[in-house]
């Protein structure tokens, strides 16, 4: 076979691809392989560009028994640690003296990995959250079908602990369902047309209790009575509730809404409407800011599970947002509050 021949149909493999002969020398490298490998690897032994033990082992088997193989490859991009999967084949007949070569071939499994460590983080984390609040209850019945079983008031105390974790374990779940329903739907932008201000109106209302017992005080702003987007008007109340509650439980003692209707907003090259929900509380750690909204993720952890958090909340506004074709924003310093803002098309 001619080495154009060979060239032709290295190069059609859609994954970069090598050939290496029995004299343990590139032979053929297409042009996806020189942006992995580098560019000046013709002719070159193999070992002086793939030098790990599992990739250059499985090459030299290769060689010797003609048995296809598989082997991972670990390089990086500049951007991020990439994995690739290798896979050898014997090809006979090419190379020197006609005497075979392996083609190499790397798939860049660099986004599956990712997406297996992110399933097994998640069912980990959940494990952890729903197993601490499982513990308490266990050992609180326990203790009542033992030492507390005819004492009224450590029973009653015990049953109210217990109802509080148990409503935790519920939040958990109703979030984990919600978090389900936004992921499987945020690729279909919703239709309906819903007037912002009146949902705004409605979920500071709701909330009005919460920063009453707070002693927080929600004051409101709307550049318009009336402002309509394209939304899922649950998904919309939950964005809402999410953001003003975390400011009232984490916020100082003001928690400002404000609504502004834009003609035209550079991150969305288009009419918007801008919704900014500020308090004047502590403020966040920039450390924190970039990892806000990961699922499980607390800036303050124990105050987060002190007040019921799930470490969801922001992960489904994201989600939410994000179905909705806008964009969210955190801003902080500390010691001068937070404000997350939400930017809507219209």
């Amino acid at each position: 076979m001619s080495q154009d021949l060979i060239n032709g149909f290295i190069e059609a493999i859609p994954f970069p691809a090598v050939l290496v002969d029995q004299t343990e020398r590139f032979i053929a490298v297409n042009v996806a392989a020189t942006t992995l490998l580098g560019t000046a690897i013709m002719g070159r032994h193999f070992a002086t560009i793939l030098r790990q033990p599992s990739v250059a082992s499985a090459i030299e088997s290769s060689l010797l028994d003609y048995q296809s193989r598989q082997a991972r490859y670990l390089s990086n991009d500049g951007a991020q640690d990439t994995e690739f999967e290798v896979y050898l084949r014997y090809v006979p007949g090419i190379g020197a003296v006609s005497g075979g070569a392996v083609l190499i071939s790397f798939e860049d499994i660099t986004e599956r990995e990712q997406a297996s460590q992110m399933r097994r983080d998640f069912v980990a984390n959940v494990s952890h959250e729903l197993r601490t609040p499982l513990t308490a209850l266990m050992g609180f019945i326990e203790t009542l079908r033992g030492p507390a079983r005819n004492d009224p008031e450590a029973r009653d105390r015990f049953l109210e602990i217990m109802e509080g974790e148990s409503s935790r374990m519920n939040r958990l779940v109703g979030d984990l369902l919600s978090l389900n329903r936004v992921e499987s739907e945020e690729r279909v932008r919703p239709q309906q047309e819903v007037d912002i201000v009146a949902h705004l109106q409605s979920t500071i209302r709701s909330l009005a209790p919460l920063a009453d017992a707070a002693k927080v005080v929600l004051v409101a702003k709307f550049s318009d009575p009336k402002l309509m987007v394209p939304a899922d008007p649950d998904q919309l109340q939950q964005v809402f509730t999410n953001l003003i509650e975390n400011a009232v439980k984490y916020g100082g003692d003001q928690v400002q809404v404000q609504v502004v209707s834009l003609e035209r907003c550079p991150s969305l090259r288009m009419q918007a409407v801008r919704i900014e929900v500020s308090d004047n509380g502590p403020g966040i750690d920039p450390l924190h800011l970039p990892r806000l909204t990961e699922r499980f993720y607390r800036a303050d952890n124990h105050r987060s599970r002190t007040l019921g958090g799930t470490g969801l909340g922001l992960a489904i506004v994201k989600h939410i947002v994000n179905r909705h074709r806008g964009r969210l924003r955190v801003e902080s310093t500390l010691g001068q509050g937070a404000t997350f803002t939400v930017l809507l098309p219209r």
